[in-house]
């Protein structure tokens, strides 16, 4: 499964996490493949380092690091590093497949955010990657205004390759507006679940416990309701 997003800082690392979480509480034997991380120099955690400390996959690997910033393929030219290769990405994610009952790959940036290079020097992406796996795709995208237009463009993209996709909301926030409540509305028939503002600041115990009710059965939740949820919330 692919967990992409409609932009980068939309929270893919923390959902990736929360559908590891609810998996592995539904006795799934999990991996998480972060195939190109970025930003390496801040000293700021990696995301297969987040995803860990908040779920304990089975299994996490980084297949390649650079310490720019960047898009995994501009980060690689820049630093004067070795481009991420599409074969051994996709030889990397079917031997943990071989593994695991579910591989959770997580992109960079949104989805047609250059990755690396193919053999004919061609620019793959994330999108490329969830063809030539077969996999369905997570798509994460903010609560907020500009939402609608970004998610249906990434949704459409998906299509388009005919990649099975759904949405997952990274922050839902605290005290919601209009604009929240009515985007909701729009994004509930593609929607597989919304995570709470700050869900990757919890207690990793807390964060586990709580990750299923985040998601719906299509992510190995239990949210079944989104009318429920709203009353609730």
């Amino acid at each position: 499964m692919l967990v992409t997003g409609t932009d980068t800082g939309v929270g893919k690392t923390v959902v990736t996490a929360a559908v590891t979480a609810a998996a592995q509480a539904a006795g799934l034997r999990v991996a998480v493949v972060k195939p190109g991380q970025t930003g390496t120099a801040t000293g700021e955690p990696s995301d297969v380092d987040s995803v860990t400390r908040l779920a304990a996959p089975l299994t996490g690997r980084t297949l390649a690091s650079f310490p720019d910033p960047l898009a995994p393929l501009t980060a690689a030219r820049v630093a004067e590093l070795e481009p991420l290769g599409f074969d051994p990405v996709v030889d990397a994610v079917r031997e943990e497949a071989d593994k695991h009952d579910l591989v959770l790959v997580e992109g960079a940036g949104g989805l047609l955010v250059p990755m690396g290079l193919r053999p004919s020097g061609e620019a793959w992406t994330v999108a490329d990657l969830a063809v030539a796996l077969g996999a369905p795709a997570v798509v994460v995208a903010r609560a907020g205004l500009g939402t609608l237009n970004h998610t249906a463009l990434t949704l459409e993209a998906l299509e388009r390759r005919a990649v099975p996709a759904g949405v997952v909301i990274g922050a839902w926030p605290a005290e919601p507006e209009l604009v929240h409540w009515a985007n909701l509305g729009e994004l509930v028939p593609k929607l597989l679940g919304a995570l709470p503002t700050g869900a990757g600041a919890m207690d990793p115990g807390v964060f586990r416990r709580s990750a299923p009710g985040w998601l719906t059965p299509a992510l190995y939740g239990v949210l079944d309701d989104w009318r429920a949820w709203a009353e609730e919330i």
